[in-house]
């Protein structure tokens, strides 16, 4: 017969989880909407978010919206600003520079894991699949799309490494990244060089080259800031056009 101790533990360990579950549930459901209006821009860059606002727009007490802020905040796309709110962050140049910074170190440990695997089909496949997908998306002139599947092609090879780890590591930058491509894809609108990058790096893993792999992955990183400021000057230029 179980003791008092016994069945007093039980309970510990499964009425939390009951109490918790419809309030997570609702709060990761806000979260994740949230999380499509920033990342497809809906809410700009900058953007001031009101807790009081959401909760009547959403129909919901301000508790799940709360929560779910905090949620975003903590993956980096929202930023909590001390006597003034919460923001859409504007990444700053020095932001970008961080970001790519981490983001070459994780994916040339990658790919080097990658190329010196003898079994490649897979991954070319599907990294092949990805580039065909992005030429499409170009074609639409569907920006946000391109910068889903460039997640998508560079997330693959971290997966493929096979180290849980790395994945993790590459995936708490995710948020930061797609602010980062919403920022930096007017620099390569009209610009064919997006997809031949992508295509090189597919064949150069095919072949198994590593050093040329390698190096290509360097350059495909590039200057964030100067695809920056390319970006900057083809919304200007858009903006005054429309202006006109």
């Amino acid at each position: 017969m179980a003791s008092q101790s016994d069945r007093e533990a039980k309970a510990a360990v499964g009425t939390p989880a009951t109490k918790r579950l419809p309030r997570t549930t609702l709060s990761g459901q806000i979260a994740g909407q949230i999380r499509a209006s920033i990342l497809d821009g809906s809410y700009p860059l900058g953007a001031q978010l009101n807790e009081m606002e959401l909760a009547s727009a959403f129909g919901v007490s301000r508790g799940p919206v709360r929560e779910a802020m905090q949620r975003l905040i903590q993956e980096g796309l929202l930023r909590s600003e001390p006597h003034r709110g919460v923001f859409v962050p504007e990444l700053a140049p020095s932001d970008l520079i961080d970001i790519y910074f981490v983001r070459r170190s994780l994916e040339l440990v990658a790919m080097r894991r990658i190329l010196e695997t003898p079994d490649r089909g897979g991954v070319v496949r599907d990294l092949a699949g990805i580039v065909r997908q992005m030429k499409a998306a170009v074609r639409r002139k569907d920006w946000a799309q391109v910068a889903d599947l460039d997640m998508q092609f560079h997330r693959r090879i971290v997966d493929e490494a096979g180290s849980e780890r790395l994945t993790r590591s590459f995936a708490t930058l995710q948020a930061e990244t797609r602010l980062c491509l919403q920022m930096l894809m007017g620099g390569y609108s009209e610009n064919a060089a997006l997809i031949d990058e992508h295509q090189l790096l597919v064949d150069l893993i095919e072949r198994g080259a590593i050093e040329p792999a390698l190096a290509e992955m360097e350059r495909h990183f590039g200057d964030p800031v100067r695809t920056l400021h390319k970006a900057n000057a083809s919304r200007k230029e858009k903006l005054g056009a429309e202006a006109a």
